[in-house]
């Protein structure tokens, strides 16, 4: 298994445990993580879920290694958007609107795919040797599917991570509001959880629609339709992926993320 989901305390911990590859997202480890999330919404023990990681690093984003987007059967660009709508748009979005507040701890490395896991959570607390980053310009492709860099980072920060790749700190990132604190690496699960139990200790109906009334204020703004419009975008950069190398940048990528230590 590379989830693990443990209920104590009113808190559900959901654990990425495939720290041997820096908790790369293969299919199964999606399927496993959509599973958890619908069993902590629907388990009225769970007033709050804490997402966490096992390992350095909370995630290195897409397990690309000997794979490709389309997975197995022929790489054409309906297979690769039929895929990956299921699993990383559908998939980020639903955690986004689950009518309970959720808390992604994140150390380490955190890349291109690792976002669509923490972003779709309602508070970020980062260790202080956490990076985020989206490298994914190197394949052609502006951004990852669940394309929240705009509302996360602002226009301008957005735009320099994309075009140079480069990560952004723990600090940074709260500087711009993305994480909501920043903590010693060896206090990360001790720190979360304390946040966790003060916020579990609130009626759930009340957090249900503070969590509601700031998400449609920022469906009302846009954020919605603009995530599903640039799914879109996403798919054009795949297209010109494949007629232009058939993905062999796939290999390149998958290289730069083996030699994460």
């Amino acid at each position: 298994m590379f989830i693990r989901y443990q209920v104590a305390d009113r808190i559900g911990t959901i654990t990425l445990n495939r720290p041997e590859a820096a908790n790369a997202q293969n299919g199964e480890l999606l399927d496993q993580l959509d599973a958890a999330w619908q069993q902590a919404a629907a388990d009225p023990d769970v007033a709050v879920v804490v997402l966490r990681a096992e390992g350095k690093h909370f995630s290195a984003g897409h397990d690309l290694k000997g794979s490709s987007p389309a997975e197995s059967g022929p790489i054409t660009l309906e297979r690769i958007y039929q895929v990956e709508a299921r699993r990383y748009l559908e998939y980020s979005l639903r955690w986004r609107n689950m009518p309970k507040p959720s808390i992604a701890a994140v150390q380490g490395r955190c890349i291109a795919g690792g976002l669509l896991l923490c972003w779709p959570c309602d508070l970020i607390i980062a260790a202080d040797d956490a990076q985020f980053s989206d490298p994914v310009v190197m394949m052609g492709i502006g951004g990852v599917e669940y394309h929240g860099h705009t509302w996360e980072l602002g226009a301008r920060k957005a735009k320099e991570i994309l075009f140079t790749g480069r990560p952004v700190t723990a600090e940074e990132a709260r500087q711009t509001g993305m994480v909501n604190r920043v903590v010693a690496r060896a206090e990360l699960d001790e720190r979360t959880r304390e946040l966790a139990a003060q916020i579990a200790a609130m009626p759930p109906f009340g957090l249900r629609q503070a969590k509601r009334a700031v998400n449609q204020t920022l469906d009302v703004q846009g954020f919605y339709a603009a995530i599903q419009a640039v799914f879109d975008v996403h798919q054009t950069g795949h297209g010109n992926a494949l007629s232009v190398s058939g993905f062999p940048i796939l290999t390149q990528l998958a290289e730069m993320k083996n030699n994460i230590k």
